[in-house]
């Protein structure tokens, strides 16, 4: 895996070497008791309590769980589609719900692709990031295919810091983000955000080189990483977590 990334090295480069694969597909959770739940404020609901974190990160859920889960992934990872695939639901609606449990998506960048995604996954308000993960990942295949051999040859020829854009518009982002509500202008801006790179690429590498994080997807229960790579994996180590 490269972790030290640069709007140059990345552009075009789809680095699924840090895409982690490794998990049990046949484990299951083996106690399904359900969960005592903690009430959110004013009848709400732990669902829609999304905010960002100081560590950059966009958490779903009740700040004050007992139980905090961090997934750092990346948007352009197989595995972390499937991750996606098979937990969010679960995750949302039973363990998050519950406000049991919070889960924080940090992004972990793998390449150029995944760093145009990420930016303009950010650059919509922090409710509507996790829905849009979701629905990215289920489109995963569809934005990476768009970029063909002869579009990838003359973004290449670019200088690198004027490649970016130009991939995102190859992979239709423009048009996908433009339907959930992101103008042209806003595209743009987000797609060009200095400093946004430069934090997302920062924050990529202080997880590989001072938190350990080997590839995506990766998780952390409580502050300490766990080696679970799917969820029939992950969801028993949160029962553990919960004492269940």
């Amino acid at each position: 895996m490269k972790a030290a990334l640069s709007v140059g090295t990345m552009a075009l480069t789809i680095a699924l070497a840090g895409c982690n694969g490794s998990g049990n597909t046949t484990a299951t959770a083996q106690n399904e008791a359900p969960l005592e739940q903690i009430a959110a404020p004013n009848n709400g609901d732990w669902r829609t309590t999304i905010s960002q974190t100081p560590e950059g990160g966009y958490r779903m859920g009740n700040p004050n769980a007992p139980v905090k889960l961090v997934e750092y992934g990346s948007l352009t990872c197989p595995h972390c589609k499937q991750f996606s695939d098979e937990a969010t639901a679960t995750l949302r609606d039973t363990y998050v719900r519950s406000g049991q449990v919070s889960w924080e998506f940090r992004n972990f960048l793998l390449g150029g692709p995944d760093l145009a995604l990420s930016l303009l996954v950010r650059c919509q308000p922090p409710a509507a990031f996790f829905t849009t993960i979701e629905d990215v990942y289920t489109r995963q295949h569809e934005f990476i295919d768009a970029i063909d051999q002869q579009e990838s040859t003359r973004i290449s020829a670019l200088p690198p810091e004027q490649q970016l854009e130009p991939l995102a518009r190859a992979m239709d982002l423009d048009t996908y983000f433009a339907r959930r509500g992101v103008p042209e202008a806003r595209f743009a801006q987000c797609i060009g955000d200095a400093g946004q790179i430069q934090a997302l690429t920062d924050r990529t590498q202080r997880a590989a080189a001072e938190e350990g994080v080997p590839g995506t997807p990766s998780f952390f229960i409580n502050g300490t990483r766990v080696e679970a790579g799917l969820w029939n994996d992950l969801e028993p180590l949160l029962r553990t977590a919960l004492g269940r």
